[in-house]
């Protein structure tokens, strides 16, 4: 499986997209480096590597696309929990 994630920083609010195979060894990568206390907000699973390369790169590189996604996790981007 590939996977499309979102993090969340909690302190400001802002997103992180990305995209790996791997996404328990990715978020303890996250975690011990880049983006040390975001929290996982959001993933989609993927049998394709493409499909999965395809969505994180029209996530992040069309407007409309992350604005539709922080539309569909309103709560959870909002909530703590």
């Amino acid at each position: 499986m590939f996977y499309v994630y979102v993090l969340q920083n909690p302190a400001s609010g802002s997103i992180y997209i990305g995209y790996t195979k791997d996404l328990r060894q990715r978020m303890a990568q996250h975690k011990g480096s880049e983006h040390p206390g975001w929290q996982l907000k959001y993933y989609e699973a993927y049998a394709s590597k493409a499909d999965a390369q395809e969505r994180e790169k029209r996530l992040k590189h069309h407007g409309s696309g992350v604005k539709a996604l922080k539309q569909r996790l309103k709560q959870s981007l909002t909530n703590e929990s």
